[in-house]
């Protein structure tokens, strides 16, 4: 590219390592940085500490050249004329996030200034941490005029981040002065500008060098605020419809009817209109919890936002509930659970309602025999296998013998089932599915009874409407 950027990435998680290769991908010089030795040896070995769709390819393309990895925090950050900040901020007991790593690499980066820096926040931080960021900047020293401090939120979905990240809906900056807004200006230009669109390498998507990346530039305190809120929002919409999918099944409406109808109305949309176990993953619940407790500071009841997290718990004791209707005890049952990970295409388990839902399962004494495409290893350092917790190598070997099988994640793999193989299988015909993956008149067509969730139940040989249950 004609004008690239030396950058530096600190932190090679989701976020950071994503940010890296793509950066590479622009075009950039980019060297991420990590403080755990072991990772960056996988790392420099062209190994993928993480299951994300188009890194290995991205890594073997631009690992060694295009983007290095260092455990040397101080060196990255002189070569660089941008720093990414992309660190943990975990949850902290009062719902605040936890900016302690934060604090203590903007105190290595001020030890290692030598020339104007623009540091940049990509981790998901509360409003006026760029406020933060100038004041520990000062403590140690460094001259005003020696940096700018930029919000640059990331916008990724697991599964898809690369994808989010090089064909994104809109990149925003927060910048309060304007030297620093041309330093980003220049690291996005491939992307608002199309000519990464335009390489014969480049990974296709729905942008284009006609229609190119779109990109926002505000104040740092505004750009902070729409990373929680957007989050916020999407949580809101999962909240709703699964509050909506309650109603429906106490009527028998069918949610599936509802959210399309919904989603059709251009003010609305479809997207998040899946009504299941609920929301989970690195970002919505800790987003959704920090953003509360900024509006608390502040002054502001945000009442709602306490409404979006009960009803998001709620959901995964309605889901229980099914499995133990369906089934009327739950002592001594074996069952099957497909999907650990919080969502599909993904191994991350952090806040997956599916862990959760097989923690209940156990407690009130069933057995469960699980398999994930990809979480199973992170899956067994949480749920270790146990007389009551096993993992099978495959879909089939999991639902040999339940008692029922259950749907927790939405992987495709999990959406096209051999029905047939899967009646043979199983000791009941049962299938409790908390992603509605199928439609229940063909789990009934292929002899199964189906409990799914914001629709009426699909009972094999059975004559009449079920009488509800009540335990």
């Amino acid at each position: 590219m004609a004008n690239p950027v030396s950058i530096c990435i600190i932190g090679s998680g989701y976020v950071g390592l994503v940010a890296a290769v793509c950066f590479a991908e622009m075009g950039h010089q980019v060297t991420c940085v990590d403080n755990d030795e072991a990772k960056v040896r996988l790392l420099r070995e062209g190994g993928v500490p993480i299951y994300e769709e188009h890194l290995p390819e991205l890594l073997v393309r631009h690992g060694g050249k295009g983007v290095v990895f260092t455990t040397d925090l101080s060196e990255a950050v002189k070569r660089s004329e941008a720093i990414f900040i992309a660190v943990g901020t975990p949850q902290g007991d009062t719902g605040a996030a936890d900016l302690s790593f934060v604090e203590a690499v903007v105190s290595e980066i001020a030890r290692a200034v030598n020339g104007y820096k623009v540091i940049v926040e990509k981790s998901t931080v509360p409003v006026y941490t760029n406020e933060w960021i100038h004041r520990v900047m000062h403590r140690h020293g460094v001259d005003p005029q020696g940096f700018d401090v930029v919000s640059n939120p990331e916008f990724l979905r697991e599964g898809t981040a690369v994808m989010d990240f090089l064909h994104p809906d809109r990149i925003v900056v927060g910048a309060n002065t304007e030297r620093a807004a041309q330093v980003l200006r220049r690291i996005y230009e491939p992307l608002t500008g199309g000519s990464y669109y335009a390489q014969p390498l480049a990974l296709q998507g729905m942008c284009t060098p006609a229609a190119p990346a779109r990109l926002l530039v505000t104040s740092a305190q505004s750009s902070e605020i729409i990373k929680h809120a957007s989050n916020a929002f999407l949580a809101l919409k999962i909240s709703f419809i699964n509050a909506v999918a309650n109603l429906a099944e106490a009527v028998d409406a069918d949610i599936e009817d509802i959210a399309a109808g919904m989603g059709m109305d251009n003010r609305i949309g479809p997207r998040f209109l899946r009504a299941g176990l609920g929301y989970g993953g690195s970002c919505f619940p800790k987003d959704v919890a920090a953003f509360h407790w900024v509006a608390q500071q502040q002054g502001v009841d945000f009442q709602l936002l306490n409404e979006v997290r009960k009803i998001n718990e709620t959901q995964k004791e309605v889901f229980f509930n099914k499995v133990r209707a369906a089934l009327w005890t739950l002592r001594g049952k074996r069952l099957a659970a497909l999907g650990l990970a919080f969502k599909g295409d993904t191994d991350d388990i952090r806040e997956s309602p599916a862990i959760d839902v097989i923690r209940k399962l156990i407690d009130a004494g069933a057995s469960v025999s699980a398999y994930d495409p990809a979480a199973m290893e992170r899956a067994q350092a949480v749920l270790p296998t146990s007389e009551k917790m096993s993992y099978a190598s495959g879909i089939y070997e999991a639902a040999k013998d339940a008692d029922a099988v259950l749907i927790l994640t939405d992987w495709k793999a999990f959406a096209t089932l051999d029905l047939v193989r899967l009646n043979q299988l199983v000791r009941f015909p049962i299938v409790i599915d908390g992603r509605n993956l199928y439609k229940p008149q063909v789990m009934l067509d292929h002899g199964f009874t189906y409990v799914s969730v914001g629709r009426p139940a699909s009972y094999q040989a059975q004559q009449g409407k079920p009488r509800k249950m009540i335990f």
